[in-house]
């Protein structure tokens, strides 16, 4: 180890991305890897608007919201690593096969340059790291459109995600895997795979980090209180 890579681990030691409880590597703790909300096979692969198939591997809630919140916008890219691999499982399991390219939603440039990173480009690098591959940056994004989590209609998210992804790169003829951090509406991603399917890609099918959970298991859980 470099002495300049010792001096970060001593002022910055990592930390588990879900628990924030500091410890030797950096990743996901034992005991978050545990206790997550993961998603069963019955409920990680969904379909969306037009057929559109997405899988995750996480439910949108507790620690994996906060860690996702803290991801996009307070500067946690050490959620990256984790989240990125379990989005890579979640594509082996329920969508290999179908996938020969992997690409990414981007964000706006004017985003990106107040953020300083892209993450669901840093989900697809880290995705793509574990088949020894590179994701390709087919997409691009036009209008710099409200973030959706400051919407809380569905019909005003998906109008919020309308035209704002165009096509780049060569997508033509692939059948593209497209990431994201999270699937709520599913609009986002509905969004950007029109944009590539009309560029010719051959097939799209997406995965994100987690899903919100079905309102009809929230009203289960409730009425077991």
């Amino acid at each position: 180890m470099k002495v300049t890579d010792a001096l970060l681990d001593l002022l910055f030691p990592p930390k588990c991305p879900f628990c924030q409880k500091v410890q030797d590597a950096p990743g996901m703790c034992p005991e978050c890897e545990a206790s997550l909300p993961w998603t069963d096979e019955a409920h990680s692969l969904r379909t969306l608007e037009g057929g559109l198939l997405c899988a995750a591997p996480l439910w949108y809630e507790g620690p994996v919201r906060e860690a996702v919140r803290r991801f996009k916008f307070h500067g946690g890219v050490c959620a990256a690593g984790p989240l990125g691999e379990c989005i890579a499982q979640a594509a082996a399991e329920r969508l290999s096969g179908r996938f020969d390219a992997v690409t990414w939603v981007p964000v706006s440039a004017k985003r990106l340059r107040k953020r300083g990173y892209d993450q669901s480009r840093l989900l697809a690098e880290r995705a793509c790291r574990l088949w020894d591959v590179e994701p390709e940056a087919l997409l691009r994004k036009v209008r710099d459109n409200p973030a959706q989590s400051s919407l809380e209609r569905a019909e005003d998210r998906w109008k919020n995600t309308q035209g704002v992804y165009e096509a780049a790169g060569s997508p033509a003829g692939k059948r593209i895997l497209l990431i994201d951090d999270v699937c709520s509406t599913g609009s986002t991603l509905v969004s950007a795979a029109k944009a590539l399917l009309e560029a010719g890609a051959a097939g799209v099918v997406c995965t994100a980090g987690a899903f919100p959970r079905p309102e009809e298991e929230i009203r289960g859980e409730k009425g077991k209180e």
